[in-house]
């Protein structure tokens, strides 16, 4: 049976949940301090060059550390990240100290990356577009790993999911 809805925020936001998504850590470095925020808003963009994109609400701190760092990376997260996911997706928290128990190195770009990721990706930004309430942050790749072996943990109707198995 087929529900419509006239088009407003909450019924969009109903729509849109049910794409399941992969949930993965977007960190930068900013003046020797490491940034990081849960998305579901990554995407592969073009293979050639190489490029992919993530979203970041403009009223977030790690907005204006992405835009002025112009650098970044990607931690794809296994299913047995939910809590790293749910602690980096917490606004307000502090800044520094943020990355200590949550094990990880720093890059070619000099970014945080997550040890425990199914993969890592660094970028160096190449353009931002305007998305709204958020920025639409497109970055050259420029550096790959695949860290970890395991399963993804996903976002679908407002849930963590793992796939069955």
């Amino acid at each position: 049976m087929q529900t419509e809805h006239r088009a407003d925020r909450d019924a969009y936001r109903r729509a849109v949940g049910r794409f399941a998504t992969g949930i993965a850590i977007v960190t930068t470095r900013r003046d020797g301090a490491d940034y990081a925020m849960t998305v579901n808003s990554f995407a592969s963009v073009s293979l050639d060059p190489l490029l992919a994109l993530f979203c970041v609400e403009k009223v977030a701190r790690f907005h204006g550390a992405v835009l002025e760092a112009g650098v970044w990376g990607v931690s794809v997260l296994r299913d047995t990240a939910e809590d790293a996911s749910r602690f980096f997706a917490h606004r307000g928290r502090p800044l520094e100290g943020q990355l200590a128990g949550h094990p990880h190195h720093h890059g070619e770009l000099g970014v945080a990356l997550f040890d425990d990721a199914l993969a890592t990706v660094e970028c160096r930004t190449t353009a931002v577009h305007d998305g709204g309430d958020h920025s639409i942050v497109v970055g050259e790749v420029v550096a790959v790993a695949t860290p970890a072996d395991g399963s993804p943990l996903l976002y679908h109707e407002g849930r963590y999911r793992r796939l069955p198995g």
